[in-house]
Formats: structure tokens, sequence, C-alpha cells
């Protein structure tokens, strides 16, 4: 027997309580035949995050994943997406692969994490070797990613941190702010720009952008959907969402 709408694919969705870009997002890429259970991870809103407290603000969050697992484990799902990214890149590769055994384990089943999400989709455009980041972070955090990506083999040439003050100012950027961005991280010494968190509204930005930065513009969301969908054997095209989707 199989989910009567979810037949193809179940996946149980983990984000933090604060999150209202990851849900829609991933409900807007979803093939039919596949559906999105979003289990919530509690995280109070901080409305005075620092460059010195971020990180203690993100592993509050990531102390409170494994109930968000279990309780999304309920439905049976098949596989799990991880709708947050700093926990993704703390301690660089090995805190990453520390955190996905962790939750993988508890689960007993397999999951997509946005920062590995994102060095698949570098590796799947090729030729990506020198980047810029974009976050909502705080300079703290970019080292944090630029470690990770560093461990994967790539060069942060640069990086923008917006310093979002709270958790929900994040999902309060305007295409003009992140639009802005994109323009001040590009150069010809880059061969990708890559946006990390996920409350940043960046899906359709990005699309748009690759098409006049001519390069890879990868958001996380779109990268870790893309990541889950193509790790179950769901190889559907979608258009608008960039060439990630469209192409690979």
């Amino acid at each position: 027997m199989t989910d009567a709408l979810g037949w193809r694919r179940k996946f149980g969705v983990l984000g933090p309580s604060t999150n209202t870009i990851v849900q829609p997002d991933f409900d807007a890429m979803k093939p039919l035949g596949v559906t999105n259970h979003y289990s919530r991870i509690f995280t109070p809103n901080a409305d005075a995050v620092s460059n010195e407290s971020f990180r203690a603000g993100a592993e509050l969050i990531a102390s409170n994943t494994l109930d968000a697992v279990r309780s999304v484990m309920t439905c049976q799902p098949d596989y799990l997406v991880l709708g947050m990214s700093a926990v993704t890149f703390f301690d660089g590769e090995k805190g990453a692969d520390r955190f996905t055994r962790e939750v993988e384990e508890t689960a007993g089943i397999k999951i997509s994490i946005g920062s590995d999400a994102c060095t698949a989709a570098m590796r799947t455009y090729g030729g990506v070797k020198r980047i810029a980041i974009l976050s909502p972070y705080w300079p703290s955090m970019n080292t944090e990613v630029a470690r990770y990506f560093a461990d994967k083999g790539f060069a942060v040439v640069r990086d923008k941190c917006l310093q979002s003050r709270s958790w929900i100012q994040i999902a309060e950027q305007t295409t003009e702010t992140l639009r802005a961005a994109l323009i001040e991280l590009d150069g010809d010494d880059i061969d990708a720009i890559i946006q990390v968190g996920t409350n940043l509204s960046m899906v359709r930005l990005a699309a748009a952008a690759e098409m006049w930065l001519g390069k890879p513009i990868i958001a996380i969301n779109t990268a870790t959907y893309w990541h889950a969908l193509r790790a179950n054997g769901i190889e559907d095209r979608m258009e608008g969402f960039g060439r990630l989707l469209a192409e690979f």
C-alpha cells in the first residue's frame, strides 16, 4: 500500500518554528506524487541576534532538532529534508557529517542537508572552484560557512552577511536588498555565488540572477530540495527555479 498523495515519496521536512520561507519554497518545487510533511523545530525568536550570540542561538535550534525528527517520523516518511542551514556548516566537513549521522541514526532513514546539497550542486554544474557567499548571518557564522567549503575544496573569495537582528527578520529581507548584494558579490574572479540561510527568500531571484550574471547562483533551498529529489531517484525537471532543477 502507498500513500494516496505521496505515492512516490513522503518527505519529512525539518525547519525552525520561526522559518516562514522553507515550507512554501519546498511545496512550490515538489512534483506530483511527492508530499512534504513539515515538522517545526521549536525556536524562540531572538530579537537581538549579534555576532557574539549567533552561534549560541543556532545551537539551541540544533539541540531541539531530534525532537522534531521523532515527531515527523510518526507519519512514516521515506526521507528527511533539513530546512535549516547554519548547523550544517558548524565545525566544517566533520561537523556536517556528525550532524547527519546523529539525525539518521535517530530516524532510521536518510537526510539531505543544505551544506552537502550545495556542494553536490556545485560539482554537478562543474567548473566551480572560486565562490562568493551571501547569507543573512553575522561574520562569525560566515567564517563557519567558509570553513566548510574550504574543507570541500572550494575557495571563498568574498562573502556578505546581512546581519539580521532576529530569526524572523531574515524572511523580511527585500528583493532590492538581495539583488544589490548579488551584484556587489559578483566578479570575474568567482565561478558561482552560494546563498545560505533557509529563511531568506531567494529561490526565484537566484534563478533570475543566473541569466543576468551568467554563472551558477545557488539558493540553498533549491539545492537542498533538488538533492532530496535526486537522492530518491526522482528526475523530474522543473522550470522557474534555475538551471539546477531545470537541467540536472
